[in-house]
């Protein structure tokens, strides 16, 4: 089985400092390549010199939503100098965020907004963090559909319905371990209406671990391929056809080499 860990946090404290260890043990479970992802300006420094000193990792550069008010006009412009990098193969993680609201909710907007600008202009797609926003989410994305790359939902924890609506504008959808959840009905009625050519897979580690390691601290990319069994059993498919068609979604969407 080969799979792509579409959306790790490998910068941070919990994994960083056991860096090597944590891609051996991803390499050994079939987990091949890595997609590490910033949150704000500092992180967007750290990823980019992990990324390039790793064969088959490569760079996420965004402002997550909890940190929308800390971030000046000029980082964001750093931002967009930054994505320019060598293995730079999205914005991300950007979006909207009103469960905990650790930002004011137009300051998320605008600081959203101003990513998928950024993201349009230089032709990289977009990675999306969606909590208890999804009305404004859609309103934004609307503007957006046919300027943007392409654009994932990740970590989805929303329902079928709201699947089908981002579906239908164009977008993929990507699934953690909350999927193997015993009480995420919804997720997995989701997981099983997405089609493989939308659908991506990752650990959002260093959380999230799925079942049945769920008790296991922290998340890493190794842990991958509990969610991705998950799913072809949610879609009665064999788990080395469903890895190798969500791995091909996962390059065509990220224009990664072919291995």
């Amino acid at each position: 089985m080969e799979l792509i860990d579409t959306h790790a946090h490998l910068t941070f404290d919990e994994l960083e400092g056991d860096i090597d260890g944590v891609l051996d043990r991803s390499r050994a479970a079939g987990v091949t390549a890595w997609v590490t992802v910033g949150t704000d300006i500092g992180q967007a420094k750290r990823v980019l010199a992990l990324a390039s000193g790793h064969e088959n990792m490569y760079a996420a550069i965004g402002v997550h939503p909890h940190y929308a008010k800390d971030i000046s006009d000029d980082e964001l412009a750093a931002i967009k100098e930054y994505a320019g990098g060598e293995k730079v193969v999205a914005i991300g993680e950007t979006g909207l965020d009103y469960h905990y609201e650790f930002s004011d909710r137009e300051r998320q907007k605008e600081v959203f907004t101003a990513q998928l600008e950024i993201a349009a202009e230089l032709d990289l797609p977009v990675i999306i963090h969606c909590r208890e926003a999804f009305d404004d989410m859609i309103a934004i994305l609307d503007r957006f559909k046919d300027a943007l790359k392409g654009a994932v939902i990740h970590c989805y924890s929303g329902n079928a319905a709201e699947a089908e609506q981002y579906l239908g504008m164009g977008f993929h959808i990507s699934f953690t371990g909350i999927v193997t959840f015993k009480n995420s009905v919804d997720v997995q009625e989701a997981a099983k209406i997405v089609p493989l050519d939308r659908m991506m897979v990752e650990t959002d580690c260093p959380y999230i671990s799925p079942v049945p390691v769920r008790n296991k601290r922290p998340c890493e990319p190794a842990f991958l391929v509990h969610t991705a069994n998950k799913i072809a059993e949610l879609k009665g498919i064999d788990p080395e056809e469903f890895a190798r068609a969500v791995t091909a979604t996962s390059r065509r969407f990220f224009d990664l080499p072919s291995n």
